[in-house]
């Protein structure tokens, strides 16, 4: 043991003399320093002191009075202060009061409950605390002996386990609530023999769980009982045993005895560890892991305490005192108590002190175990390593440094260590951290590329391998991978920047090696083909145009898998939401955007198989711009010595560059593919066409695409536009058989064409006769124009002559001249019509009329009275008519109907919109506006009251009305 060293990790904090308190006017202030310290006892944070008279003082920290009082009224042998509760257990002298009867007891204080004593002349406090039980230790089944030992266990409060030692060999103890004096007592006995050699000397309680064990020693043996058996069971542990004071129980509770040659340990199985730490041991103690020992020297006398750590095989302390009568530990301190009542406290220095003071000898080593076996923060730990890591690479002991560096992982930033290992000379160590630094996954991305290049600058492929194919529990990398990939691509160490990408899943990182680096397209293909549809989508989106560059018949037919439905989920019957689901072609059109030969043959393949595609009018713009197109090639592809930057329209926007270098046979072929694309994308059934319409008649326009313009114009019934572009182009077969077809009002057609026909001929400005003789024969049929407005158009051509329109004015005028013959005679009727009208008018007005009717209208019996007579020569007999005497049954139905008729007529002329419809419907509008005149629509001025009796009626009685 002189080998272990010695350091002063604990200072002196305070002394000071420890008298008994008494009253100044007592004499026994006089004597209070010849009072003994019996006994002490340390918790809660106080210190209990009893002594030889039986008062037992309080102090607080610092170790100043706080109170005393008389407990017993002799002395006070044995004390404990409870931990769990406020109580203060002792064992002392009173007075006797039978001679059957011991002078020993014990007494239980309740220190949280003081009361005033009675005024006497032995107190010495103002207050006193409760005793709540008082308990004779001796009576006739447990005889009277001296007391060795004492120790007192709180289990659920408030029971107590107290347990007695004796100088026979005997333990008393005393289990249950003594305030209520519900208690137990059983005894346990070391050994038959009542020899002084089998003193109890030392106690020490053992609760592990449910297992309750009392560790008992003597002079000569060690013993344990086993508490929770009935009876208990005793087991010997040792044959040899230790005085009084040299017992404790460790934080692990173990037992440990002080013999002069050594101290032991003992556990529930028999003696563990020794240390020969030589000399009397006069006191044993446990503090925070340390083991105390005061030792005597037998050579000189002295007294020295020592304090142990056992772990790191060092004192922490050792001081020459003088005689000890008792040590505790309270405050975090150590507190001895000398033979002359002086106190020395005693108390550990602070973390950062000890290391400081190691550091200055360099014991880094030491330092480590310190701060380890003290349960420090990782923090410390990590600087402590930090330090001696760098006392070591100061002495070029890069290995060791490096090892220390690698325990500060985690709490010492990665940078402090890696610039002092960036010499080529030592990529080694460096190396080595790096590789620590990813196991852990505290690497970042720098990390992983210095690492990545230690390997490829030491050409250590079997490391390398062993890098990039590790895995962590999980399954997961240690290291960034895009990182990874790129320096690993960067030393051309392709294959394993290709196993990376693979095993991660980063498939558009793998396709990129493959495609840029290796050139390997087939196997791109290939692997894109294994791939989810979702994930190859998204690969081929990337990488399409290089694919498409070299490998366009194998992108096109990877692209119709993607974009279509495949043989096995057509049997399965996919449902519609799985079809929408799939990618659109859309999506890829800028893979084609350099080959648009490619582009229409992957559109063309779709259209084929998918027939209701969501983006079928996407598909088909995309389609007329590739027919339509006079060039499918780009600058950048005809090679063209031309350095100007040209800004495409838009994504799939396919633009001339202005060279004719299409052959006129393709461009014939696209043209006639996009004239049946315009028409099968536009079924009668539909109102609106598969495609966008304005798009394509740009396109057609752009592209002098007439086929297409003239479908386009005809099916949106865009007459006007259709004959236009004939006139443009100077077809006038074409124009005139269009206006055949387009003009015919029976089949819906447009009749006003004939007459922009004839305008356009009347300003053409050269020799057309043929043409407007059969225009005019259209126009004649269909009485499109008046005669003065043909004859108005046509005299604007200088090269038309009268012949041109002498037959059709000659008909013209004849037909005019039957029609005012046929007018004149209409004219005269209704002139004679009127002038009867007017004269019967007259003569109802001025004339009185005979009724000479023998007969009723209505039954047509003999007419007698009562009977009536309408103006309109009716007669019924009053009992026919009923209860309606006003109108003629005969003539009111009729009136009524010229009066509904009316009625409706004034209705219409409300209806302006109709009327003008009428008007520009009709061949002859001013007819139109006649007949409205006519009708007294339009020129009506008041209403006057009719009725079917309007020319009046008489209602004769019996005799009266002839």
């Amino acid at each position: 043991m002189y080998q272990w060293r010695k350091f002063e990790f604990f200072e002196e904090k305070n002394a000071g003399k420890l008298n008994k308190i008494s009253p100044p006017s007592s004499s026994e202030e006089e004597n209070s320093a010849a009072v003994k310290i019996e006994c002490c006892s340390s918790g809660r944070g106080k210190v209990v002191i009893g002594y030889g008279d039986g008062t037992i003082s309080l102090l607080d920290r610092g170790l100043n009075f706080n109170f005393s009082f008389h407990a017993h009224s002799s002395s006070v042998l044995f004390l404990q202060h409870l931990k769990q509760r406020n109580f203060l257990v002792t064992i002392g002298e009173d007075e006797q009061i039978s001679p059957q009867q011991s002078s020993m007891c014990l007494k239980v204080f309740d220190l949280d409950k003081m009361h005033q004593p009675e005024a006497t002349s032995t107190s010495t406090s103002s207050t006193t605390p409760d005793c709540i039980g008082i308990l004779r230790i001796f009576t006739n089944q447990f005889p009277q002996a001296k007391i060795t030992s004492f120790l007192v266990l709180e289990e659920v409060p408030p029971i107590l386990l107290i347990a007695i030692g004796l100088d026979n060999g005997c333990i008393y103890c005393i289990k249950g609530d003594i305030g209520r004096e519900r208690i137990t007592r059983f005894r346990l006995e070391v050994d038959d023999n009542r020899s002084s050699s089998n003193s109890i000397t030392g106690l020490g309680f053992r609760v592990d769980g449910q297992a309750l064990q009392l560790f008992a020693v003597t002079p000569v043996s060690v013993t344990l009982f086993s508490l929770q058996d009935q009876p208990p069971r005793q087991q010997t542990l040792d044959h040899i045993g230790s005085s009084v004071y040299s017992v404790t129980m460790s934080d692990r509770l173990e037992l440990i005895i002080g013999r002069p040659e050594a101290v032991y340990f003992y556990e529930v199985d028999g003696r563990g560890p020794c240390w020969a730490f030589e000399g009397e041991k006069k006191f044993l103690g446990w503090f925070r892991g340390y083991l105390l020992c005061v030792i005597a020297d037998q050579r000189n006398g002295k007294h020295t305490f020592n304090v142990y750590d056992l772990k790191n095989r060092l004192i922490a302390h050792s001081i020459v005192v003088k005689e000890v009568t008792h040590m505790l530990c309270e405050w975090g301190n150590i507190i001895l108590i000398m033979a002359d009542k002086s106190a020395l406290c005693i108390g550990e220095k602070d973390m950062e002190s000890k290391l400081d003071m190691l550091f200055k000898k360099n014991l880094y080593t030491v330092a480590i175990n310190l701060v380890q076996s003290q349960q420090a923060d990782a923090a410390a730990t990590a600087e402590v390593l930090r330090k001696y890591g760098d006392h070591l690479y100061s002495k070029q002991d890069y290995d060791e440094a490096m090892a220390q560096y690698i325990n500060t992982i985690g709490h010492l930033e990665p940078s402090y260590v890696i610039q002092k290992f960036l010499d080529a000379q030592r990529i080694y160590n460096l190396t080595n951290y790096l590789e620590k630094l990813h196991e852990k996954g505290l690497a970042s991305k720098d990390h992983t590329t210095l690492l990545l290049n230690c390997y490829t600058k030491l050409k250590d492929v079997e490391k390398l391998n062993k890098f990039i194919k590790s895995e962590d529990g999980v399954g997961e990398q240690k290291f960034d991978v895009e990182t990874a990939i790129r320096v690993c691509r960067a030393a051309n160490y392709h294959e394993h920047a290709m196993y990376v990408a693979k095993k991660t899943g980063r498939h558009e990182l793998y396709l990129k090696i493959l495609l840029e680096d290796l050139g390997r397209y087939d196997e791109a293909l290939h692997y894109i083909s294994g791939l989810e549809p979702s994930q190859a989508g998204v690969t081929v989106k990337e990488y399409g145009k290089i694919l498409i560059e070299h490998k366009p018949v194998d992108t096109i037919e990877i692209l119709m898998r993607l974009c279509t439905e495949d043989k096995e989920s057509v049997k399965r019957g996919a449902s519609s939401a799985y079809i929408s689901m799939l990618p659109s072609p859309i999506d890829f059109l800028n893979i084609f955007i350099h080959h648009p030969e490619s582009l229409m043959d992957f559109l063309e393949k779709y259209t084929t198989k998918v027939k209701d595609s969501p983006a079928q009018v996407e598909i088909h713009n995309t389609l007329l711009e590739l027919y339509l197109s006079n060039d499918l090639n780009f600058p950048s592809i005809s090679q063209a010595n031309n350095n100007e930057d040209l800004n495409l329209r838009a994504v799939g926007k396919l633009v001339a560059d202005g060279k004719n270098s299409a052959k006129e046979t393709d461009c014939l072929e696209r043209r006639d593919k996009g004239l049946r694309l315009l028409k099968g994308a536009w079924p009668s059934e539909l109102e609106h066409p598969l495609y966008d319409v304005d798009l394509a008649i740009i396109l057609c326009e752009m592209n002098a695409f007439s086929e297409g313009l003239l479908y386009l114009y005809e099916k949106m019934k865009l007459y006007k536009e259709v004959i236009a572009c004939y006139m443009q182009a100077h077809d006038h077969e074409g124009l005139i058989g269009c206006c055949k077809r387009l003009g015919d009002s029976v089949k819906g057609g447009d009749p006003s064409l004939w007459a922009d026909l004839l305008k356009y001929f009347g300003e053409l400005g050269e020799d057309c006769s043929k043409e407007v003789k059969e225009v005019l024969t259209y126009i004649e049929r269909d009485d499109i124009l008046p005669p003065i407005i043909v004859l108005q158009t046509l005299s604007r051509n200088p090269c038309l002559t009268l012949s041109v329109i002498k037959d059709y004015i000659a008909r013209k005028l004849e037909q005019e001249s039957k029609l005012i013959e046929e007018d004149r005679r209409a004219i005269e009727k209704y002139q004679e019509d009127t002038l009867a009208m007017r004269k019967e008018v007259q003569d109802l007005r001025t004339n009185a009329r005979i009724f000479q009717l023998s007969k009723c209208t209505a039954c047509t019996f003999t007419l007698d009275l009562p009977a009536v007579h309408f103006m309109c020569m009716h007669s019924f007999h009053q009992r026919c008519l009923g209860d309606n005497e006003k109108e003629c049954p005969e003539c009111a139905p009729e009136y009524r109907s010229v009066l509904e008729m009316k009625r409706s007529l004034e209705q219409n002329s409300r209806d302006q919109d109709q009327f003008f419809q009428q008007v520009k419907s009709s061949k002859d509008g001013f007819s139109v506006i006649a007949e409205y005149f006519g009708k007294g629509i339009i020129s009506k001025t008041s209403n006057g009251s009719t009725g079917a009796g309007a020319l009046g009626s008489a209602n004769t009685s019996s005799g009266s009305g002839l």
